[in-house]
């Protein structure tokens, strides 16, 4: 059965917000998601950047509903979230439903109340005024998105991909993901504790370096990968590497290096017939135990009940 998923339109609603999750989730025959777009009532609904939204239908359309995405929204500050959609997103949450918000939509999210005692994100300009409407929020300013389990929250709208991708890796898999990506020519992975882009004095070569070497790093990631090989890849020190690569990611880069390597072991267990110890080789974790430990910090799970989990 198709996940359904519903994109709740507000006064105000951002194009590119609306559409991210539109598009990830759209009906194809690769995709096992089924998407509708309703406001908090049927009818016109104004929109942001002069554009404007009819759909179909209001917030009964939760009641179908697996997942319900909240796209961020112009005044997000000044603007209250009707009551009649605080209420219905309630009710969609205690019935199982799981809500994603992007970018500004995190404050009718935080309206509701259920991102109270949770960490939380939305783009970095609002962060503060987050924080200050709602205290009882945990708002992280420096990832790309949360993941609370039953809600979740992205940045900026680009971020709001990164969600989306994520949602489907964490449904059906790294290779349904990463066909995904491919079709939105897309990054197949931005890890959610990425750093947001906050601007600072750092030269603009600088990042087009560090993403060259983050491609060449997993082309290699079979081969021994130290700080001193990455940072020679780089052409800078390793303890100048180290430090900006923490900054411009959020992992410190053998960090990144750790999880692009499992990353890779759930797409070759996911489409391969390999052992866990070919696996654990194939990627550069040399033994399947090693593999095994790996897994379970990252992902909780082993590898084979992964495969079990997510193999076609």
């Amino acid at each position: 059965m198709s996940h359904r998923v519903v994109v709740l339109v507000l006064d105000g609603a951002k194009p590119l917000d609306v559409g991210i999750p539109a598009q990830v989730f759209a009906g194809r025959p690769t995709m096992p998601y089924r998407v509708r777009v309703c406001g908090a009532v049927s009818g016109l609904v104004a929109g942001g950047d002069g554009l404007s939204y009819h759909v179909a239908e209001g917030v009964e359309a939760f009641e179908h509903a697996d997942t319900i995405f909240i796209p961020g929204y112009r005044e997000p500050v000044t603007t209250e979230p009707p009551d009649a959609v605080v209420a219905a997103l309630r009710a969609a949450y205690r019935r199982g439903t799981r809500l994603a918000a992007i970018s500004t939509g995190a404050f009718a999210l935080a309206a509701t109340g259920l991102l109270d005692g949770r960490r939380a994100t939305t783009h970095w300009h609002y962060t503060r005024a987050l924080a200050e409407r709602y205290p009882a929020v945990d708002v992280d300013e420096n990832v790309l998105f949360v993941d609370e389990g039953g809600v979740l929250t992205s940045a900026g709208a680009a971020s709001g991909i990164d969600l989306c991708l994520h949602l489907v890796r964490r449904d059906h898999g790294v290779g349904l993901s990463n066909i995904v990506a491919r079709r939105l020519v897309a990054a197949p992975y931005r890890s959610g504790g990425q750093a947001q882009y906050v601007p600072r004095s750092v030269p603009e070569p600088l990042g087009d370096m560090f993403a060259g070497t983050r491609e060449w790093a997993l082309a290699h990631l079979g081969e021994p990968l130290t700080l001193e090989a990455l940072a020679r890849n780089a052409r800078v020190s390793p303890r100048t590497f180290s430090r900006r690569f923490a900054e411009d990611t959020g992992y410190t880069p053998m960090q990144w290096v750790l999880r692009a390597r499992v990353d890779l072991a759930r797409e070759l267990l996911e489409r391969t017939g390999l052992g866990v110890e070919q696996v654990a080789d194939r990627v550069g974790l040399g033994t399947g135990a090693n593999l095994r430990l790996h897994f379970q910090r990252i992902l909780g799970t082993s590898p084979t009940e992964y495969r079990h989990t997510f193999s076609s």
